[in-house]
C-alpha cells in the first residue's frame, strides 16, 4: 500500500499562495537515503522538503518549500535532487521559481554527499539568472550552504522578526573568533535589508510575504523571451508635478510623490526601499505598460550617487534588461557622493557599474530630468548614446557642475575683486545658468528631445515607450562584456 505525504503546514501554507487546487506536488514520497548515525530510522515521506507546479493569478509556477518541522528543515542531498527537478521543470517550460525558505543548512548527518549534490542547484540557479525569474521568500532560519540559493536568486522577500540569513552561525563565531552573537546579528531581516542589500523586500508576516511575492509577478514576464504582462491604461492625462518639486535645487521632496503622480493609479512597488535610500528602484505600470523605475531621492543625501545607490541601481537596470522590461529614469542629482569614505571604497568602480549596465542594456530607455543633473552622474544616468529619449522639466539644470560651485571656480578671483562680491556673484550665476546650465541650452544643442509638463508627461511617455517597444538593438558579437565588480 502507497503511503500517502501527511498534510503539513507547509503544505497547507502553499495552498494559501497558489489558485485553489491549482497545486500539484511532485516526489511526495522521496526520502533521503543516508544510513550514517542513525539517519536510517528517521524518515519521512519527502524527507522535509515539498515540491511541485501551481498557478498564480492565473499563471504558471513551479515552487519548492522547506518544513522545517524535520530536522530543522535541514538540506539533504535528496532536498538537492529535488530543487534541481523542479529548476530542470522551470526552464524547460519557461515559468518563474518560487523557494519557500526555511532551513538550519546543509544535513551533516550526509556530509560531503549532500554538499556535492547542492553545488548542481547552485549551478542551475545560475544557469537559470536572467532566463526565468527566480524569487525565494524566507520565513526561518536560512544557514549555511541553504543561504547561496536565494542569494543567487533575483528577488529575496524575508519576514521581520523570524527570518535570518547568515553562513556561519553564533556556535561557529564563538568558536573560531570568540565573538558572542545573536542569529539577529549577523542575519536579521532588517541587517540584509539595510545593510548588505541581500532583502529587497522586509515585510512584517509570512502572509504579507507571500502578497509580496504574488504582486511582484504582476510586474514580471513568465521568462525572457515573453512580454510582461500588461493592463488595461488609465485614462488619466495630468500629473501633478509642479506642486511637488520645488524650484529651489536644494530644497529636499520626496521623489515617490512623483512617481505616484506619473505612474497608473499612484500604485507602484519599491525594490530595496531600506538600501541606499537615495535612489528609488520599483516597478509600476504606466498607461497600462509594465515599466521599471529608477529615480533620485532627493530627500536623503540630496539623492546624490554613493556607492551602494550605484551598485543597487545596476542590478535592477540588468534584471530589467534580462527580462525586456522597460525604464524610465527619473533624474534630480547633484553629483557623485564626495568624500574620503566614498573615494577610497570604491565610487569610481561602483559608477563603472551602473554606467555599464545601462550601456550595455538594450531595453527601451527614457530618461527625465525633473530638477538637476550635474556632474558624471548625468552621463551615467543620462547618457545621450546609451538612452534612446531624454526629456526635461521646464524649469531643469543639466550641467558638468552647478552654476553656484562653477561661478566659485571660473571667478574666484573676479569675486574677490568687485565692489559687492555677493552682486557680482549672483550675475555670474545668472550668467553661467543661462550659458551651460539651463535645459533650453541642451535643447537647443539637442542633448535633450524635449520639453515635459504636467499636461504631457504621461501621454508624451506613454507614446515613446510604445514606439520603443519594438526597436531594433545591435550589438558587437562577443562572450560577453567584461562589467566592473
Amino acid at each position: 500500500m502507497t503511503t500517502q505525504p501527511a498534510i503539513s503546514v507547509v503544505r497547507e501554507l502553499i495552498d494559501s499562495f497558489v489558485d485553489r487546487n491549482s497545486f500539484f506536488e511532485l516526489d511526495a514520497l522521496a526520502e533521503h537515503d543516508c544510513t550514517y548515525f542513525g539517519s536510517e530510522r528517521r524518515k519521512i515521506p519527502g524527507d522535509g522538503i515539498v515540491t511541485g507546479f501551481a498557478r498564480i493569478n492565473g499563471r504558471s509556477v513551479v515552487l519548492y518549500a522547506h518544513d522545517d518541522s524535520f530536522l530543522g528543515g535541514s538540506s539533504s542531498r535528496m532536498h538537492a535532487l529535488k530543487i534541481t527537478k523542479v529548476l530542470d521543470l522551470a526552464i524547460k517550460t519557461g515559468v518563474p521559481v518560487i523557494g519557500l525558505n526555511s532551513s538550519s543548512g546543509i544535513r551533516i548527518h550526509e556530509g560531503i554527499d549532500a554538499g556535492v549534490q547542492f553545488a548542481e542547484v547552485f549551478y542551475k540557479t545560475v544557469k537559470a539568472s536572467g532566463v526565468i525569474p527566480q524569487i525565494s521568500i524566507l520565513l526561518g532560519d536560512c544557514a549555511g550552504g541553504a543561504a547561496y540559493t536565494p542569494a543567487l536568486t533575483d528577488f529575496v522577500i524575508m519576514v521581520k522578526d523570524s527570518s535570518t540569513m547568515f553562513l556561519t552561525g553564533p556556535t561557529v563565531i564563538r568558536q573560531a573568533t570568540g565573538e558572542e552573537v545573536t542569529k539577529e546579528d549577523i542575519g536579521s531581516a532588517m541587517l540584509h535589508a539595510k545593510t548588505t542589500g541581500l532583502a529587497h523586500f522586509v515585510v512584517n508576516t509570512p502572509e504579507e510575504a507571500l502578497s509580496v511575492a504574488r504582486e511582484l509577478l504582476e510586474f514580471l514576464p513568465q521568462n525572457n523571451c515573453s512580454p510582461a504582462p500588461q493592463r488595461v491604461a488609465e485614462e488619466r492625462i495630468t500629473a501633478r508635478l509642479s506642486g511637488i518639486i520645488p524650484r529651489d535645487s536644494n530644497e529636499p521632496y520626496d521623489v515617490t510623490e512623483v512617481i505616484g503622480e506619473i505612474v497608473d493609479g499612484a500604485n507602484y512597488l519599491e525594490v530595496h526601499h531600506y538600501y541606499a535610500p537615495n535612489i528609488v528602484t520599483a516597478f509600476a505600470h504606466l498607461c497600462g505598460i509594465p515599466i521599471g523605475i529608477i529615480a533620485n531621492q532627493p530627500k536623503t543625501l540630496a539623492g546624490c550617487l554613493d556607492i551602494a545607490a550605484s551598485e543597487k541601481a545596476a542590478r535592477f537596470v540588468r534584471f530589467c534588461d534580462a527580462f525586456n522590461i522597460p525604464i524610465l529614469t527619473l533624474i534630480d542629482v547633484p553629483g557623485y557622493l564626495p568624500g574620503i569614505n566614498q573615494e577610497a571604497g570604491g565610487i569610481i568602480g561602483a559608477g563603472a557599474k551602473l554606467l555599464h549596465a545601462y550601456c550595455e542594456s538594450s531595453v527601451p530607455k527614457i530618461a527625465v530630468v525633473l530638477r538637476k543633473a550635474y556632474g558624471g552622474a548625468h552621463p551615467t544616468l543620462a547618457n545621450k548614446w546609451a538612452t534612446d529619449m531624454i526629456f526635461a522639466l521646464p524649469e531643469a539644470e543639466i550641467a558638468i557642475m552647478g552654476p553656484q560651485a562653477a561661478v566659485d571656480v571660473i571667478f574666484r578671483r573676479q569675486m574677490a575683486d568687485a565692489e559687492d562680491p555677493q552682486a557680482r556673484r549672483a550675475e555670474l550665476v545668472t550668467e553661467y545658468r543661462n550659458a551651460h546650465a539651463s535645459a533650453d541650452y541642451s535643447a537647443r544643442r539637442g542633448y535633450i528631445n524635449g520639453f515635459l509638463d504636467d499636461q504631457t508627461i504621461r501621454p508624451a511617455l506613454a507614446n515613446a515607450f510604445r514606439i520603443l517597444q519594438d526597436k531594433i538593438a545591435v550589438s558587437p558579437g562577443r562572450k560577453h562584456s567584461n562589467i566592473q565588480l
